[in-house]
């Protein structure tokens, strides 16, 4: 495994990594455009049509088969409002379910860093995702799918950005910066999301359950609860 992730002498491409990267149907303007910026930041993915809602997604492991991947971001919508993403390693898993929150796409941001098109990112991680295992099997799953390989024929042989993955407030925040080569100061590029967790299945896209965050609350469980404060206010108070 260590010795397919070694640069070669001779420049010949050995980490075979392919990430397919494609979404379901009814995904709203923003997620289509988030999806694009990933797509545009990771020369070693591969498009595909958007799948339809009916459809299992045991049957992405056949899509992926067909498509030559190896990894797989899905976007799930549901209820025109609510994404979900799935990232797998595929035939095999493991696989972690995450609820997409806070969403800001590069049009939207404007911010000033910029990076050249097919430039190899690193990749830097919050200490805290050694301190516990779920954390680290997130980890690896990050540095396989988001990680350039070395002499991909569509990456540039250039290392001029930053995929930073900070843990804070029981969520995964993912920001991108450029580095700036007269001081080495970071500038933000975009896009930026916020990334809570579900579960960790042992199987690709299913299978036993190896992890479930105890602290995540479903969208519809918190709008729920807002509803009901908002109703519990403005129901007067009975006279005395």
């Amino acid at each position: 495994m260590f010795s397919s992730l070694c640069p070669d002498p001779q420049g010949r491409w050995k980490n075979k990594e392919r990430v397919l990267i494609f979404s379901s149907r009814g995904i709203s303007y923003r997620a289509r455009h988030l999806m694009q910026d990933l797509r545009t930041l990771m020369p070693h993915s591969k498009p595909d049509t958007k799948m339809d809602r009916k459809d299992k997604l045991f049957v992405i492991n056949e899509i992926c088969e067909m498509k030559n991947c190896n990894k797989c971001l899905y976007f799930e919508a549901k209820k025109k409002q609510d994404l979900y993403m799935w990232i797998t390693n595929v035939p095999h898993g493991p696989s972690a379910k995450f609820l997409i929150q806070n969403i800001h796409t590069l049009d939207e941001l404007k911010l000033t860093g910029n990076c050249l098109k097919g430039s190899r990112p690193l990749l830097s991680f919050d200490p805290t995702f050694d301190k516990e295992a779920h954390h680290r099997l997130l980890k690896e799953l990050f540095i396989q799918v988001f990680s350039t390989p070395h002499y991909h024929p569509k990456s540039q042989p250039f290392v001029d950005h930053i995929f930073t993955f900070t843990i804070a407030d029981n969520r995964i925040w993912f920001r991108n910066y450029q580095i700036i080569e007269e001081d080495g100061s970071l500038v933000e590029i975009g896009p930026r999301f916020v990334l809570n967790l579900i579960k960790i299945f042992q199987g690709s896209f299913g299978g036993p359950t190896l992890y479930e965050n105890p602290n995540y609350q479903s969208p519809n469980m918190v709008r729920d609860t807002s509803q009901r404060v908002t109703v519990s206010k403005s129901v007067p108070r009975a006279k005395r």
